[in-house]
């Protein structure tokens, strides 16, 4: 059994080994969960620019391929809003499943 004398020096035991408990089972891991978010967000970023990049290149260049005009300059347009419709259509629906 401890000493009535030795009581003040656990308690302080105690609450530095709560302090380190907590700092290396929450702390630590919310830092490093924190990181693997951030670069995450960077990669959706990043993929979201280049997603509409290739979707502009895409349309600029079924504009190229059809006669000049203004109704086929619409019509490549269209084409190209309703194919990239269906295919962000195609990814929520996946993304969901």
């Amino acid at each position: 059994m401890s000493d009535v004398s030795e009581i003040p020096e656990q308690v302080g035991e105690l609450i530095d080994l709560s302090k380190q408990y907590l700092r290396e089972q929450t702390i630590e891991p919310a830092k490093r969960l924190g990181r693997v978010a951030g670069m995450g967000f960077a990669a959706a970023v990043l993929f979201s620019i280049g997603a509409l990049l290739l979707a502009i290149a895409g349309t600029r260049v079924l504009i190229g391929v059809l006669p000049d005009g203004a109704l086929w300059s619409a019509l490549g347009l269209l084409i190209s809003v309703i194919v990239l419709s269906g295919v962000a259509g195609l990814i929520m629906w996946r993304a969901t499943r």
